[in-house]
């Protein structure tokens, strides 16, 4: 396994054994990892199938609170990756956990999101309300899904505003769609903070907050876990704010020039095209003695203030990942962030 210091990263790192092997278990993201607006993403149902084979645990981690972990399970299930709700953990139960330790049993709460956090509220005993004038100890805000009501938010706007306590599933601004990104519950949140002039804002429990990675922990038992995720801002934060290593894949909102520019809590450990990157080795980036960084076939550093990548001693660079991954140690090891826009159009990106 790799050093989990990630805020003292400057290179991705290497690992000798399949990362199913180094790892008991994969505490995977869903939305852009397995999935993306319903249909499995490429490469995810056969390498997942594998990993399980060799006996690495998967867990499904997710900061979307819309469904319940039944309804994920039945999901997944159905595209080939044979799934149980109590593989699947949701910030719709992250925050339940939360709610449930600063309430009263029975406590009402008003709930603006969709059946997965009604559920979570209602497995710790706490009631869902729908509206402001029903009397709600609390507020929770959760992803409802595209055709979530414009009066949901109202009646969240108005308890926030009578000085309720306000408590969001997550912040993602954007969710990953079968059509493209579309807006997240982190939009619905910011809603209602307009609503209250910002003077407030809610705790969070989802990615990259510690409350979930306590969930996560909680109900898998996970020991030496590898967290594997498609954004920067809460897969592989929250990996970072946990201590655990972990896995970048370029299938879902997370594109090559972020992670580029990515600040070090943003830093992967491992980064792979898609979910095949669970079952190989990771080749190690070494320093080069000309200067710049090699990785596989290829060698990448700053020319001019650029970032500039290109095949090692003649070798053709067969997997443009590895050039990636050079190129993050250039780019991570810089005083100032180079220009990577030539570099990676050279990769194909």
């Amino acid at each position: 396994m790799a050093d989990s210091t990630n805020d003292l990263r400057t290179r991705p790192s290497g690992s000798t054994e399949p990362l199913h092997r180094a790892y008991d278990t994969a505490l995977l993201d869903l939305d852009g990892v397995v999935y993306a607006g319903g249909a499995a993403v490429p490469h995810a149902v056969p390498a997942l199938a594998e990993a399980r084979e060799a006996g690495m645990g998967l867990a499904y981690v997710t900061n979307n609170a819309a469904r319940t972990p039944g309804t994920v399970a039945e999901h997944l299930s159905a595209l080939g990756v044979p799934a149980e709700p109590d593989e699947v953990v949701t910030s719709a139960q992250a925050v339940a956990r939360l709610i449930a330790e600063a309430l009263p049993a029975g406590a009402r709460v008003l709930c603006a999101g969709g059946e997965g956090l009604r559920v979570a509220l209602a497995e710790r005993g706490l009631t869902p309300v729908d509206s402001a004038e029903d009397e709600p100890a609390a507020v929770v805000q959760g992803y409802g899904g595209p055709d979530l009501p414009w009066g949901v938010l109202t009646e969240a706007a108005l308890a926030v505003n009578r000085g309720l306590p306000w408590y969001a599933s997550n912040t993602d601004l954007t969710i990953p769609s079968g059509r493209g990104i579309a807006p997240g519950n982190g939009a619905a949140v910011e809603v209602v903070r307009i609503a209250n002039g910002h003077r407030r804002a809610p705790v969070v429990a989802g990615k990259p907050q510690p409350p979930m990675h306590r969930e996560t922990i909680i109900r898998t038992g996970a020991r030496r876990p590898l967290v594997v995720g498609d954004r920067l801002d809460t897969d592989i934060e929250g990996a970072w704010a946990g201590g655990v290593d972990s896995l970048l894949v370029l299938t879902g909102v997370a594109d090559p020039a972020q992670l580029l520019a990515a600040e070090p809590r943003h830093r992967p450990t491992y980064v792979a095209a898609d979910l095949r990157g669970l079952l190989a080795p990771h080749p190690e980036v070494r320093s080069a003695a000309d200067g710049g960084y090699r990785c596989g076939g290829w060698w990448a550093g700053t020319e001019s203030g650029r970032l500039a990548v290109r095949a090692a001693g003649g070798v053709g660079g067969a997997d443009p990942v590895d050039g990636l991954r050079a190129l993050c140690a250039a780019a991570w090891s810089a005083d100032v962030a180079p220009d990577a826009e030539g570099a990676l159009a050279a990769l194909g990106w």
